[in-house]
């Protein structure tokens, strides 16, 4: 008689890399928490939570205790807040900070009599180390987000990490660094910068997107600004990365491990990124024209992109990522089947022939 499989528990379930995860996890019984149902016929026990309110907490404590969930994919973060419709910012913290601090107190008080919860899987992103790096920064490089609150609050999310790792009680907790998502199946406001989309909420933005208009990719005048270099890494590299972790076996050495994420392969320059998405660049002024501009297109309602962003497009962040090439040995390059070029590519193909 076949044992019973373990459970595994994923926020934000419903979000483009819940339901990537989605299928590679058919050996685990699906605990899918989420504001609203994902669209997938894959099996799955869905609950309706909203990790923005307080009673959550106890909520997620009875479920993890009463299902003897094994892991935890927190992938529940707020970061595009125009596609997520949750333009508060104070709103945002509640889900995407105090979110993860509740999960990890429930993570605690399950296992405060037995071990139930071995793993916390959390991805953050290279956001945290600030928009405008030296070199190509290692794990222990300094946090320096600023600016753009989705950043700032991946970083204020690792500092609770950090603090109450320690009081998971058997629970080994897992911080992941990823890069800019690429791929087909991808939306986001960066990869719109290079798409043209015309991806704000307004009519007038429905119609352009209706006639198949798109928009320039605006760039200051000036030669580095096309020589910075950008890291990507394929959602579908993120979701097995997760799940090769969630079924990792060998014994934990810390409690605490965070890993950079990215492609494999060289960056790619802004000047390639442009040639790749077949974009029509536009240089302005400086970066003060650039702001004005990201200002305008917001308040009419016609881009997503944040002028809050705007040192994320403009500046160079890069990662080290050979602690991950370590962390995964021989399976590096089964798991990390991209390349940065390749993710980026893959962004323009059709979402049908990749899903």
């Amino acid at each position: 008689m076949s044992s019973p499989k373990p459970a595994i528990l994923v926020t934000g379930i419903s979000g483009n890399l819940g339901v990537r995860v989605l299928p590679l996890l058919a050996d685990y019984e699906v605990i899918g928490v989420d504001l609203n149902p994902p669209h997938s016929g894959l099996p799955l026990r869905f609950v309706r939570m909203d990790l923005g309110e307080e009673e959550s907490c106890r909520d997620l404590m009875l479920l993890l205790r009463d299902s003897r969930v094994a892991a935890i994919l927190h992938l529940a973060f707020v970061l595009d807040p125009v596609r997520n419709q949750i333009l508060d910012t104070d709103r945002m913290w509640r889900i995407n900070v105090a979110g993860t601090a509740r999960i990890m107190e429930a993570i605690g008080e399950t296992n405060r009599y037995e071990t139930i919860v071995q793993k916390f899987i959390v991805p953050s992103s290279v956001a945290v180390y600030g928009p405008d790096i030296p070199g190509a920064a290692g794990e222990d490089y300094p946090l320096g987000a600023h600016t753009l609150p989705c950043a700032i609050h991946q970083k204020e999310s690792e500092k609770v990490i950090q603090q109450r790792a320690p009081g998971l009680r058997g629970c080994s907790a897992y911080v992941l660094r990823p890069h800019i998502f690429a791929g087909a199946t991808v939306e986001s406001y960066m990869l719109g910068a290079f798409r043209g989309t015309p991806n704000g909420q307004s009519e007038r933005a429905e119609r352009l997107r209706s006639r198949g208009r798109r928009l320039p990719c605006l760039l200051p005048i000036g030669k580095r600004y096309l020589e910075h270099r950008m890291q990507f890494v394929h959602v579908d590299d993120v979701a097995r990365l997760l799940v090769y972790i969630a079924r990792r076996t060998e014994p934990e050495t810390q409690r605490l491990t965070v890993l950079n994420v990215a492609g494999r392969g060289e960056p790619l320059t802004i000047a390639r990124c442009v040639a790749i998405a077949q974009a029509r660049c536009v240089r302005v002024p400086g970066e003060g024209s650039l702001r004005l501009a990201l200002k305008l297109l917001w308040r009419l309602g016609i881009s997503a992109i944040p002028p809050d962003a705007l040192p994320y497009l403009t500046g160079q962040y890069l990662m080290n990522t050979e602690r991950l090439r370590e962390f995964l040995g021989a399976d590096y390059e089964r798991v990390i089947r991209f390349t940065v070029e390749e993710a980026f590519e893959d962004t323009f193909a059709s979402p049908a022939a990749t899903a």
